[in-house]
């Protein structure tokens, strides 16, 4: 599972963080709301976890906005606040769930754990561009098997339609805090999904696009 946490207060966000990471939870952390949103925007996460008292921009104005564009993403609220004004229109607004703060971080893990698990909020298990279908659960593109990696760059991919994703965005949203990755990996992946894009004879293909990253295609488009 791979989260957003939007919390403008670093000590908690590291102490929360590494709680979920123990815990297999991938963490992208954004400490104000414009960083929030530019990140909750990106089709990459499983659930965001959003604080409504925010610099720059409040969670409620993240929620709103994410919403009327569309994204259907899980979003748990936090706030220090206990005025039950404040959760109702998070609710009213989109908002999944809500935690008051001060909370346990097991709480917080049960109630990530609920909302991934529940059918009515995920997206359709495969994805498809052009010819290509992606089942991310089970792992394979058009009946081949992937790895984990493969699955999760071409998953990227595929969300992202046309539009280019950067080298460093995917090394550092696939591998993580893995410190020993390096960037070619990112290459090294691309090449085995091309083989076997060409293997699957797609008229789809991974386009390198000199330094900015790499976007999908059809051949006709070339």
């Amino acid at each position: 599972m791979r989260i957003l946490y939007v919390e403008d207060e670093q000590l908690l966000a590291d102490a929360v963080t590494h709680l979920l990471e123990k815990a297999s939870i991938n963490v992208d952390w954004a400490k104000d709301g414009e960083e929030g949103l530019d990140l909750a925007k990106k089709p990459i996460y499983d659930a965001i976890v959003l604080d409504i008292m925010l610099p720059k921009m409040s969670g409620l104005e993240i929620l709103e906005i994410i919403r009327k564009h569309g994204i259907k993403t899980p979003v748990i609220m936090l706030s220090a606040l206990s005025e039950v004004e404040d959760k109702v229109k998070g609710l009213e607004i989109g908002a999944d769930d809500y935690l008051a703060k001060p909370f346990k971080t097991k709480e917080l893990i049960a109630r990530l754990n609920a909302l991934t698990r529940r059918p009515a909020l995920r997206e359709s298990k495969t994805l498809k561009y052009e010819d290509l279908e992606l089942d991310p659960d089970n792992r394979s593109v058009n009946g081949m098997p992937l790895t984990e990696k493969e699955t999760e760059i071409l998953e990227m991919l595929i969300k992202s339609g046309d539009k280019t994703v950067q080298k460093d965005y995917i090394l550092a949203h696939v591998w993580g805090a893995d410190m020993m990755a390096e960037d070619n990996y990112v290459e090294v992946y691309m090449s085995y999904l091309r083989k076997k894009l060409k293997t699957l004879k797609s008229k789809v293909e991974i386009k390198t696009i000199r330094g900015l990253g790499y976007k999908l295609m059809t051949k006709s488009d070339r």
